[in-house]
This record gives C-alpha cells, structure tokens and sequence, in this order.
C-alpha cells in the first residue's frame, strides 16, 4: 500500500513516521511505502512539500506516487486566533480536506480526516457525545472542522473520519509539555477545572488509524483515551509523573481566562462505536500520559 500523511511533522504525524519504520513482517501493512508531506520542513526527517490548499499539487502527487490511502494530520489547531482568521481556518479546514477527497476518490482510495470534539461543546451535554449527535460548535475552528467533516462525506471519496481530543505527545507544542515546563518554573499555576473531556496520546491514535487502514470500514468514529478529567486533572498527573510537585496548582473557573471563543465545558467522546467496529482495546489516559512523560523525560 502508497500512503500519503500530511501534515506530517506535527504532533500525530511524527508518530505515524515511527510507527512507518517499524512495521513488522506479519503486518497488514508491511512493505507499505509512506509518504511524509508538509509545508514546512524538519531536520532529520524526509519531508516533501505539499500545499493541501492546492488541488492541482494533491492529484500529481496521488497520481505519480499510485497512492491508496491519504491519512490528514494536517490543520488550522490554534482555536483563539481561528476567531480572526476564519478565511484561512476554513480554506485549511474545510478546503484543503475536500481537495484531499477529490484527489483519492479519483483512485478509489481512502481518506484517513482527523477531526475534533470542537465539533461539539453549544449544547449542556453531561453524557459522552456520539458520532450522529448533531454538531453544535461555539467557534470558528469547530465550525471549520465540522464543515470539512461535511465536504468530505459529500465528496463521494471513501473516508474514515476521527474526532479527537486533547492530543499530546513528545513532539511540538501542547498542553502536556507546555505544564511540564510551567509546573517545573512557576511556584504557583491555576488551572481551569470546569471543562470536562479526555486527553489522548498521540502515539495510541497513530496505532489506531495504521489498524484501521488494514481494514477501512467507512464513517465518522470517536477516538480519546479512556476516562474523563479537567484540564486542572490533567496538569495535576503531568506533575505527579514529572516529579515536579513544587508549584502550587490551584483549580479556577474558565472566566478567569478571558478567550474569544467560548471552549467545551464537556466534550467526553463516547467510544463504543470504534472498539466495537475495530476490535480496539483503549489505553486508560494515566497510563498513556505516564509514557508520554517518561519518553520526554528520557
């Protein structure tokens, strides 16, 4: 199998280049031949430019190369400054995603979107939010993701689409390594305590999307680590892990961080629909956290 990642040198596709080089023989996948392609390029890593914005780039790639499945790590993430460049998020987030299903559907190949619990988060859930549950976003970057969600099932193309959360791992710029850093600096951190969800390693969903391309079954799926915590949970683990217990981390309300876009409170994804369709076993949230913590650290 010809595997294009996009995106490819940010958190989920490192690992996805880990995993690439250490597929075993006896694997579905072995002998695939992955792609890794950005704007952007990064030391040590082979890296080809591609602009998912350009249509045109996309067919030549997936034309040249006979690719068979597209996996979209790629994407406008940064929330606050998506409320004032929502032109760009939505060309990154919708567009881009739709030109990828274009171009695969011309093969009959898959697509592999990454998408978001942004997605959700207007409505006062308080129970795990299912895959046909009407999305509600309350900004610019949930909307965005939610339309590229829809441009690609309208597309015709063969897709999986994944809604995340919370992602981290030991590459780039994310909570877990930027607590990490404060915990280890600041002798006093507040953290916000009333939004509610689940964080997931970015390692674990790179295992999950290499075996659903063993076997690709179309639809929209839900993939976090088990369990639910605060984001005041969360930091509290990081630094129990880390061993850094000198700053004082204190739980505060949402508001005392004033944001141009109103977050989740509560955005637990429910997962049984991916366990049941993929035969998954999911990591629990400390566990993964704990590895994460200890590769950074090693």
């Amino acid at each position: 199998m010809n595997i294009l990642v996009t995106g490819a040198n940010g958190q989920l596709g490192n690992e996805i280049r880990i995993l690439a080089g250490g597929i075993p023989e006896d694997h579905a996948l072995a002998g695939s031949r992955f792609i890794f392609t950005d704007v952007s390029q990064q030391e040590g890593c082979e890296t080809t430019y591609l602009d998912i914005t350009d249509l045109d780039a996309i067919r030549k790639i997936v034309s040249d190369n006979h690719i068979d499945a597209i996996i979209n790590c790629a994407a406008w993430t940064n929330v606050d400054a998506a409320e004032s460049n929502e032109a760009l998020c939505e060309k990154l987030n919708a567009d881009a995603p739709e030109n990828l299903a274009i171009a695969i559907k011309e093969t009959g190949g898959w697509l592999v979107q990454i998408s978001t619990d942004y997605v959700f988060g207007k409505e006062p859930y308080n129970k795990p939010c299912r895959e046909d549950q009407k999305g509600t976003p309350t900004g610019v970057y949930g909307m965005s993701k939610l339309h590229g969600e829809q441009k690609i099932q309208a597309s015709g193309a063969n897709y999986v689409i994944i809604r995340t959360a919370w992602l981290y791992s030991e590459f780039g710029k994310n909570f877990c390594k930027t607590m990490l850093n404060l915990t280890a600096t600041k002798p006093q951190l507040k953290v916000v305590f009333d939004q509610t969800g689940t964080p997931t390693y970015a390692m674990d969903l790179a295992k999950v999307i290499i075996k659903i391309l063993e076997r690709p079954v179309q639809g929209i799926y839900h993939y976090s680590n088990e369990g639910v915590c605060s984001w005041y949970d969360f930091t509290k683990m990081i630094q129990e892990y880390s061993g850094q217990t000198a700053c004082d981390v204190q739980p505060c309300h949402s508001d005392e961080f004033p944001s141009p876009v109103t977050r989740p409170a509560f955005s637990v994804l429910d997962k049984a629909k991916i366990k049941e369709t993929f035969g998954l076993t999911i990591p629990y949230w400390t566990d993964s956290l704990k590895t994460c913590i200890h590769n950074i650290m090693k």
